[in-house]
């Protein structure tokens, strides 16, 4: 199985693609497959996202990009520019991830789907409708973003194998 423990800011070549919807590409260990079929592993730090684009690069030298899955998300759209970021505040006051698009047809919001918060932003008066795509939210105030520290940027430490220990294990 390849293991992918460290991001590359560019690679020559692209041996393979790692599809995954958001709640995948924002957990620290993964096990996936590779566009290819080929089973992968995914070891990050705690709190790192991976990101639509990103390269990784395999224990064997291969690097593969990684791929935001379209997924089911709501697409929430207002009249106004101040009427949708009266939605933003609201949905940024309850903590919710959201992804802010800005296409030549206008300016939306992209959320998971939750009925309780369509339900309250159709109450402010937005459209909310059900799509299939890539969701990629925002990363936060404290997100902190890509930091790309020279050519690899190792993701997490390399475990050799993991044991899960278990209060009845003898010590």
């Amino acid at each position: 199985m390849l293991t992918l423990h460290t991001r590359v800011d560019q690679a020559e070549t692209v041996d393979d693609e790692l599809v995954l919807p958001y709640d995948a590409r924002e957990k620290s260990r993964l096990r996936a497959r590779l566009a290819s079929g080929e089973e992968a592993a995914v070891f990050t730090i705690r709190g790192t996202v991976l990101r639509d684009g990103d390269l990784l690069l395999g224990d064997d030298g291969r690097v593969v990009r990684v791929r935001a899955a379209a997924e089911q998300v709501y697409r929430v759209s207002c009249d106004s520019p101040r009427a949708l970021l009266r939605c933003a505040f609201h949905l940024g006051n309850r903590h919710t991830q959201a992804q802010v698009v800005d296409l030549a047809g206008g300016q939306f919001l992209r959320i998971r789907c939750d009925s309780v918060l369509k339900d309250m932003l159709e109450g402010l008066g937005a459209r909310v409708e059900e799509e299939q795509a890539a969701f990629e939210p925002e990363s936060g105030a404290y997100g902190g973003g890509h930091h790309h520290h020279g050519e690899h940027n190792p993701l997490a430490p390399i475990p050799v194998r993991q044991k899960i220990h278990r209060p009845s294990d003898p010590t």
